[in-house]
This record gives structure tokens, C-alpha cells and sequence, in this order.
């Protein structure tokens, strides 16, 4: 039997040996000799979270199936002694070539994974915690190598200061603990409630481990705030939350948001708020969003280059080259897990982590009334059911969370139009005056006055908003608060110390719970008190009186000097004489016209050119008188293009002198030189221990100005200054500008000048720390969303705008008759000198015309004897060259055989000239025809004649043109009588025919 015992285990080693090299063959097939293998360790707490290490690292392989990168796993269970927990590191994960190890906590403990991260950090090997919290981690320079999937305990802060926005909290008691953990949320936290606008109202640190707190506790309730942040560990929540419910502070009223540890001891009281990270004990799904990581960073890694092998053994003394460049890789990649979107900080904490809001209900059960953070984005916010929330007292009202009174005294001062102080009516009973909704008893020590303006009904409406009741004083000084000297006798101690005077002062001492006035936002008075949102926004600006500027006849020519419209003037006639003379001797400056008569246009003359020269800049039109040749068009164009700019530039510059002409203020502003370099004429200053002084105070390159109103009459209200401004004491006052334009519009001897400066705003004072800040620039933000506080601008500030004066300071001033009567009369001299013009010219006419009759009378008369002397020189050339003719012709006919009798001598006289043609021709072949026709017809009347006779009388001239038979045959019916134009030849006058040629024939004469 033992035998057979014996084969049977022999064959089950043996079978056991067989399935093993089976394993390992089918392992070495299943990774190809080319793949990157990655082998990644994690020490954890349990055998079944070992199991889902291999499990998910067996997924990886099957998700990254044809990467040629194989991930291994090896794993160990983390041992409770840190000592041990680091020799498991080194004999059992780095000799197995770890890349990464992924870290959780010893089984049944809370214990970190410090010795995993010290011993790897050494060898420059990433750790990937699952569970660890705590703070000391995120230090680098302890952890260098260490990263989580978990953030640690000082993140909820950040659910803190979003919660308590929410809520509408904005003063805390923050109670922590006085160890590394709770100093760290407590940094957290003032860096986000800075941010945030939240006061801490006071800040308890406690001990961790005492049996009693209540010594701690009990200054708590002397503080305003009723919300309390608690930082603790479960063991002393226990022991807080007892000794505070013994001592009232879980009650109604009061409000608890408590941190995770704290929420979850076994007394937590009903109604406390507290958050709880939302998987953070699930380490099945960090170590699956841990191995995500590890495989997304190589995956991404060795796409790009090879990795070196990590070290095998911790005797080796050499660190893992690639181990930082891993690290960092591993901080940079970007997962979406299980718990979240797994992102990490630079010093390797868990961002976007997921919140649960719980809230302690009347069962004393943590219920969820909200979650911080998204599943499927970054940067999700808070998502809150306030309705359904409980509170301390088991009651649904949310508490104030401060200690108060809702009966505040308010100060004020008088200022118009913000505060207008009237003398109390004999029946005892303030009513609104004018613009005003409401007015307040207002008391100045003892007497009793009424106060009403733009803050009397601001305050009324804030007092309805947030709910509080108050009674109104003025200020006991007058002052709206600065800084000032102790007296000697009041020093003590040899120590000098300055205190605020004024509204500042009694707000400061506790004698006022407001200041509602134009009270100026500044850094120094911001120091002390607490200043809401401002409701006015405004600057600083100067009065003074205006210095009216009397317009004359000549504004129209202010925009040139005088010199200016002289060499203007000047130009015009100089480039008129140009233009002519170019125009005169240049040879294309004549030419023809296309007119049917073809007569021909002189050259541009002297009045002419000066027409041309004045139409171009005046811009008026010019329809003949042009110049014609080609010198003188350029000159033209340039004379345009010199027009053209001197026409826009005037323009342009009475545009300014006359649209935008208003009354002159003494100085330009802030910068005039008389400020900036003060004398004795020009005198300036502000209210004494203003906002405004203490701004010229502050100012370095005001300092000069500051000196000079310090030392100069001191003026403790603004009213006493504008007095000294109309009087003319005063040159410039320098003030908030909503009051100097308040000033400018109702009296119209006052103006503004220059620019804003010193830009702030009006906002109302409070106590440092005052509960009630918060929810009073709540109600002034939201009156200027509804429109209230530009209704009050209208109704206070802007009322009196459209006063009696002229012209406003911020308009342009209208152009009126004194601006442009200089203009109506330039029109009416030129009307009269048109005028005068005229009747010179019919003088001047009249007279030259009876000298033109004369001489015309002289040409007709002598025209008429030139032409009948032509003609009778041009009759007797006709009739003696027709007598020559005549005798050759009968000289001819003699010497023919045969006797031919010449005709008597009266039948000769008496015989008509033969007939011409009709057609009267204007050349010399046409005369030529005509002649010859003429010599056939005589010849065939001679030849009818039975005789000629030899001799004949010669006829007398007068014969000749007396008788009728001398005279050419009449003119065609188509003849038109030929006119007479004088052609001009230097100083001698001709008369020519242009329908005639040269030639004169006898035929033509008439």
C-alpha cells in the first residue's frame, strides 16, 4: 500500500509538472519575443482584492490586444508593520521587475502606505495609492513618487466654501485640530474663503485626544457668527459634539458643517451638514481605475520611445533612469473610471473627485441632499435640495447664522442733494418735500430736525429688503471721517496714536451701526470698517465760475488769424493776374469756337480771370471765363486743390469755434498749471478731513496741492465753499463730482472743468465684520438691477439739468444770432455795394455810350463813301475795258472784205449790253464764261447791222450811270446781301466781305 501510495504521488508531481510546463509554453506562445512586457505590483489588503488586481490586469491585456505590450501582475499582501510591509517590497515585487506598484492599506487598519512609498520613492518607482488620505502625501519633497486615486482630507474645503455660498453664510467659526491635518484643511480653506468673501468670525484650535473641550467652546458664544466648520477626527467629534450640545450651541439658530471623520461619530448631532467622498472605501473600483492609469500612461509612453528596466533587488544602489519620466506621464493622463474622471494635480492628488452632501435628519440617519463634482465632466459644481434640509433643533428654517439685532442706529451728515436737513415742523411731524419719497426724524444732539434726500430713500428701501428698523443722527463734528493726532494732554505713556474723527469715529466706537451718506470707498477707511457694494460710482472734479466769452461781429472769421485770411486774400488776386497773363501770351490761348456764324472767342481777360479765381474758392460755379490753354488749366487745378483745403480746413476750425464755442472755465483741470504751481491769486481747496483730502495725501505728485489747501482757510462743509465760489474768494473747489454737477445745474454762473479723476465709489459703512454687510449689498445690487438707484439719480441728482441757463457745460453750445451776425452783415454790404455798383455802371454806360454813337455814326458815314467810291472806280474800269472791246471788234469788222456800216452814234448809245446768265458764279472761270458769252451775243448784234460807223462820242460818267441800259442785269433770286464785318489789326480798322473773293467783277457790283 505504501508503495502504491508512493507511485500515485510520484505520478501526481509529476502530472503537477507536466501542467506547469504546459502553462508556461503556452505563456511563452501567447507573448511574442517582440512585446514590451510591463510588469505592475500592488500591495494590498486582502486575498479578494488580489484576485480583482489580476482580473482587471488580465483586462488590460485583452483591451490593449494588439499593442505588442503585455502587462504582468504580481501582488503581496501589505503587512501591518511598516518595517515588514518595506522587506516584502523588496524581496517580493522588485525582483519581479516592477514598474509600478499600486498601494491600499493593511487589512483592518487605516494605516497608510508610507513605507511603500518611501522604499519605492527611493528607487524612483511610481506608487498608485487606492486609500490613503491623508495630507502628508501631497508633500513632494517627502513623496516624491507618489500619486492616488483618492484626494486627500484638505479637498473637502473645497466643498466647504462652495456649501457656504450656497447658504448664504458668510461669517464661520472654524474649530480644528492642532495637528499637520487640520492645518492643512484650515490653509485650504482661507485661501478659497478669500476668494469667496467669507469672514471668519473666529478661529479655535483644540488638541486631538482630550476628554473635555468645553473650556474651548465657551468663548464661542460671546462671537456674532452662528455657523460652525469642524475639522476633527471621529474620537474628538464624539467629545465636541457632547460638550457643545451641554453648552447651547446645538440649537436653533446655530449651523454645523462638519468634515467626513466627524460626521461619521456615533453622536453626530441631528441637523449637521457634512460631506463624505463618494466610493472612497470602495478599493475594487480604485484599483481598477488605478490599473487604467498604468495602462493608458505606458500604452502612451511606449508609442513613442522604449522604457529601461527598473531595478531587482533594493541592493542595488543605482535609481530607475525612466522612473521620473513615468511619473510624470502618469500625473499628465486623463481617465474616465469607475469613481470619476481620474485626473491628478502636480503633486499627485485626486482631482474632480465626487462629494456626497448628507445631512443628519430627525433619525439621526446621514441622508444625501446633494453631491459636489460630476461623473461625466470636469469641474461639476454643487447641486443642493435646500428644502428638504434639517437643521439644529430638528427644524426646517435655516438660520441666520449670526447673532444680531435688528434695531441699528444710522449716522448721516448733511449734504445735498444725498441728505437735505429741514428744521422739524411745529406739529411735530417730518413730511417729504419735493423730489422726496421719504423723510426720518434726524437728531443733532438735542434737537430734533427732519432728514430726507437720495440716501434717507435708499436707507428706507434696504430697511425693507433685509429687514431691520433704525433710528437716524447726524454727525456730532460734521465730518465724514480722517485720521488725526491725539492731543498732547491726552498722550499717554509717551505713545502717539491717531484716531478717526468724524462718522468714521462713532462707527468705530460703536455709537453707530451705519454710515448712510456719500461716504467715499478708500483704502484707509477700508482698513477699519466694511464698505458694502457701492451704490454710486463717481469721481472727482473741480468747480468753478464760468468766464462768459462775449461773441463779436467777426466769430465767423475766428477760425484764421489774420494774417492768414491776408495771405488768403492776396493769393486770389495773385493767381488771377497769373492766370491772365498765361492765358494772354500763350499761343493756344485763342481759338475757335464751333458757332455757325465761325466767329472767334478772345483770350481770358483780367476780370474774367479774377471771376474765375474767386468762383473756385468760394465754390460758387463757374459757367464761361475759363482759362483755355494749358499753362493756365494747371495753375487752375492747383488754385482747386489749394481751394479745396483751405475751404475744408475753415470748415473744420468754425466747427469748433462756433458748435462747440462754450463759456471757459478758469483752469483745464487736474493738471493746470495753477494748481500744479499754486500763488497767491488763484486759490483753491476741499472740504477739511474729507475723502478727498485724504486722497491729495495720499497722491505723492499731488503732495505740492495738498500742502497748499492744508495751510489756506479750512472749509468743514461744502456749502461754505461753493458760497466762496459765487462770492469770487474762492477760484476752484474741488469736490465728488455728482454734487459739483448737482451745483452746475442750478446755478448757471458755476461750470466744471476738466476730466474725472480719483475714480471710486459711495458705498455705506459698517462695523468690521458686521453681520449685516453681506445682505445690505445684496439690497443695493439688487436696486440697481431693478432701475431704483438711476430713479434716484433722476429724481435727486439729475432734477434740475434742464435748469434756466443758456447752454449746459456738458453740451455743445447752440449757434445763435451773435455768433453769425457778422455773416448777415458781410451779405448786407455786399447788397449795398451791389447796389452802389450798379448805378456807377449805368453812369460809367451812358457815357461811354454817346461816345460809342458818335464814333459808330462816323465809321457807317465813312463806310458809305469808301463803298460808293469802289463802285464808281469799279464802273468806269467795267465800262472802259467793254469800249476797248469794243473798238477791236469794230476795227476787226472793217478791215473784212465788204463795206459793213457802223450804226449811229445814238444807235450805239443807245444800244443795251448784252444779257447775262442767271446763274451769278463767285469764281474767276465763271467770270471768264460770262465774259466770252457776253463778246458772242455783241458780235451777232453787230452783225445784223447794216453798217458801224467809224466814230462815236465818248459817254460821260453820268450818262453812264444815269442810264439804264449801262447798269448790270439784276442780282439771281437766290443773291443775298453781303454784311460787313471790322476785322481788327492792331490800331487800324478794315471793313471786308467774307462771302467775296478778291477779284471784283463788274457783274458783282450792286
Amino acid at each position: 500500500m505504501i508503495i502504491k501510495f508512493l507511485m500515485m504521488a510520484c505520478c501526481h508531481k509529476l502530472y503537477e509538472g507536466w501542467v506547469v510546463f504546459l502553462i508556461f509554453l503556452c505563456t511563452a506562445k501567447a507573448i511574442p519575443s517582440t512585446d514590451q512586457v510591463i510588469t505592475i505590483g500592488a500591495s494590498l489588503s486582502s486575498d479578494r482584492m488580489e484576485q480583482e488586481f489580476r482580473n482587471h490586469v488580465s483586462w488590460l491585456n485583452q483591451k490593449y490586444k494588439g499593442s505588442h505590450i503585455h502587462f504582468n501582475s504580481t501582488s503581496i499582501l501589505m503587512d501591518g508593520n511598516p518595517i515588514r510591509s518595506a522587506l516584502d517590497i523588496c524581496d517580493k515585487l522588485l525582483s519581479q521587475h516592477v514598474y509600478t506598484v499600486v498601494a491600499s492599506h493593511p487589512n483592518g487598519t487605516d494605516r497608510s502606505p508610507i513605507s511603500v512609498s518611501y522604499t519605492c520613492g527611493y528607487y524612483n518607482i511610481p506608487v498608485l495609492g487606492i486609500s490613503a488620505r491623508d495630507s502628508a502625501f501631497s508633500d513632494v519633497s517627502l513623496h516624491k513618487m507618489f500619486l492616488r486615486t483618492v484626494p486627500p482630507y484638505s479637498r473637502q474645503a473645497d466643498v466647504w466654501a462652495d456649501l457656504l455660498e450656497r447658504l448664504q453664510f458668510r461669517k464661520v467659526i472654524f474649530i480644528y485640530s492642532a495637528d499637520e491635518e487640520g492645518r492643512t484643511i484650515l490653509s485650504r480653506f482661507q485661501t478659497l474663503a478669500e476668494e469667496r468673501d467669507i469672514k471668519f468670525d473666529s478661529l479655535v484650535r483644540y488638541p486631538p485626544g482630550e476628554k473635555n473641550y468645553s473650556a474651548i467652546l465657551q468663548p464661542i458664544l460671546k462671537s456674532t457668527s452662528r455657523v460652525i466648520l469642524l475639522a476633527a477626527a471621529t474620537e474628538d467629534a464624539e467629545v465636541i459634539y457632547r460638550d457643545a450640545e451641554s453648552l447651547g450651541m446645538i440649537s436653533q439658530d446655530w449651523a454645523w458643517v462638519v468634515s467626513e471623520q466627524a460626521l461619521a461619530a456615533s453622536n453626530t448631532p441631528i441637523g449637521v451638514l457634512g460631506v463624505v467622498l463618494v466610493d472612497g472605501n470602495n478599493e475594487a473600483r480604485h484599483i481598477k481605475d488605478a490599473v487604467d492609469v498604468i495602462g493608458e500612461t505606458f500604452i502612451q509612453m511606449l508609442s513613442k520611445d522604449k522604457i529601461s528596466n527598473p531595478p531587482l533587488e533594493c541592493k542595488d544602489t543605482q535609481t530607475w533612469s525612466d522612473g521620473l519620466e513615468v511619473y510624470k506621464n502618469l500625473i499628465n493622463v486623463r481617465v474616465k473610471g469607475e469613481t470619476g474622471i481620474v485626473k491628478f494635480s502636480p503633486d499627485g492628488d485626486r482631482l474632480n473627485a465626487l462629494y456626497d452632501i448628507k445631512n443628519i435628519d430627525s433619525r439621526r440617519f446621514p441622508s444625501a441632499v446633494g453631491r459636489y463634482g460630476s461623473m461625466h465632466q470636469e469641474g461639476g459644481g454643487l447641486t443642493l435640495t435646500t428644502d428638504d434640509l434639517i437643521w439644529p433643533g430638528n427644524t426646517p428654517i435655516k438660520p441666520k447664522g449670526e447673532k444680531v439685532s435688528r434695531n441699528l442706529t444710522v449716522v448721516t451728515l448733511a449734504e445735498i442733494p444725498f441728505v437735505e436737513v429741514l428744521p422739524m415742523p411745529k406739529d411735530g411731524v417730518c413730511r417729504p418735500v419735493g423730489s422726496a419719497e421719504y423723510v426720518f426724524p434726524c437728531r443733532n444732539h438735542s434737537k430734533v430736525l427732519c432728514c430726507m434726500g437720495y440716501c434717507m430713500d435708499m436707507l428706507a428701501n434696504i430697511a425693507q429688503k433685509v429687514g431691520f428698523n433704525f433710528t437716524v443722527h447726524l454727525s456730532k463734528d460734521r465730518l465724514y471721517g480722517s485720521f488725526e493726532k491725539l492731543p498732547d494732554d491726552k498722550i499717554h505713556n509717551g505713545s502717539k496714536r491717531n484716531y478717526w474723527n468724524g462718522m468714521m469715529g462713532e462707527l468705530m466706537r460703536g455709537e453707530a451701526d451705519l454710515i448712510v451718506a456719500p461716504l467715499t470707498i478708500n483704502p484707509e477707511r477700508a482698513n477699519d470698517i466694511d464698505f458694502t457694494k457701492p451704490f454710486k460710482y463717481q469721481g472727482l472734479n473741480i468747480l468753478v465760475k464760468k468766464n462768459e466769452k462775449d461773441s463779436s461781429l467777426a466769430s465767423f472769421l475766428q477760425p484764421f488769424e489774420d494774417t492768414l485770411w491776408i495771405l488768403v486774400g492776396l493769393s486770389v488776386h495773385v493767381v488771377a493776374l497769373v492766370l491772365y497773363l498765361l492765358d494772354r501770351f500763350s499761343p493756344f490761348g485763342r481759338f475757335k469756337l464751333a458757332k455757325s456764324d465761325d466767329t472767334e472767342e478772345d483770350a481770358l481777360n483780367l476780370s474774367s480771370a479774377m471771376w474765375f479765381s474767386w468762383g473756385v474758392l468760394l465754390n460758387s460755379g463757374i459757367g464761361e471765363g475759363t482759362p483755355r490753354s494749358f499753362s493756365a488749366r494747371v495753375l487752375g487745378m492747383v488754385w482747386a486743390g489749394f481751394a479745396m483745403i483751405i475751404v475744408a480746413s475753415y470748415t473744420a476750425n468754425l466747427a469748433a469755434f462756433l458748435v462747440l464755442d462754450r463759456p471757459e472755465a478758469l483752469i483745464s483741470g487736474i493738471d493746470d498749471p495753477r494748481l500744479r504751481n499754486p500763488n497767491d491769486k488763484f486759490k483753491y481747496a476741499t472740504v477739511k478731513g474729507s475723502a478727498v483730502e485724504m486722497y491729495f495725501k495720499r497722491q505723492v505728485e499731488l503732495s505740492t496741492m495738498y500742502r497748499n489747501m492744508d495751510k489756506r482757510k479750512a472749509y468743514h462743509t461744502a456749502e461754505e465753499a461753493i458760497a466762496d465760489i459765487q462770492s469770487g474768494d474762492l477760484q476752484a473747489f474741488i469736490w465728488d463730482s455728482p454734487r459739483l454737477e448737482y451745483e452746475a445745474a442750478r446755478f448757471c454762473d458755476l461750470t466744471t472743468a476738466g476730466d474725472l479723476f480719483g475714480r471710486s465709489g459711495l458705498g455705506i459703512g459698517l462695523q468690521k465684520n458686521s453681520p449685516w454687510t453681506h445682505d445690505i449689498s445684496m439690497a443695493v445690487l439688487s436696486m440697481h438691477e431693478s432701475g431704483f438707484m438711476e430713479q434716484l439719480d433722476n429724481n435727486f441728482i439729475l432734477v434740475n439739468s434742464e435748469s434756466s441757463c443758456t447752454e449746459s457745460n456738458s453740451a455743445p453750445a447752440t449757434l445763435g444770432l451773435t455768433n453769425m451776425a457778422g455773416v448777415f452783415m458781410m451779405v448786407a454790404g455786399g447788397i449795398v455795394a451791389g447796389v452802389l455798383l450798379i448805378f456807377i455802371e449805368i453812369t460809367y454806360k451812358r457815357h461811354r455810350g454817346l461816345k460809342e454813337k458818335e464814333l459808330e455814326l462816323a465809321r457807317n458815314a465813312a463806310d458809305r463813301w469808301r463803298g460808293n467810291i469802289e463802285k464808281r472806280r469799279t464802273l468806269r474800269q467795267t465800262l472802259q475795258k467793254q469800249r476797248e472791246e469794243f473798238g477791236q471788234r469794230a476795227n476787226s469788222i472793217c478791215k473784212q472784205p465788204g463795206s459793213v456800216s457802223l450804226p449811229p452814234s445814238s444807235s450805239l448809245n443807245t444800244m443795251p449790253y448784252p444779257q447775262t446768265s442767271n446763274t451769278v458764279t463767285n469764281n474767276t472761270n465763271g467770270n471768264r464764261n460770262h465774259s466770252a458769252s457776253n463778246n458772242t451775243e455783241w458780235a451777232e448784234h453787230m452783225g445784223s447791222s447794216p453798217k458801224i460807223t467809224p466814230s462815236y462820242r465818248r459817254l460821260s460818267l453820268l450818262e453812264a450811270t444815269s442810264n439804264s441800259d449801262c447798269l448790270p442785269p439784276p442780282p439771281p433770286s437766290d443773291y443775298r446781301q453781303p454784311g460787313y464785318v471790322p476785322a481788327r489789326s492792331g490800331r487800324t480798322v478794315t471793313w471786308h466781305n467774307p462771302s467775296h473773293t478778291r477779284s471784283h467783277s463788274p457783274d458783282n457790283l450792286v
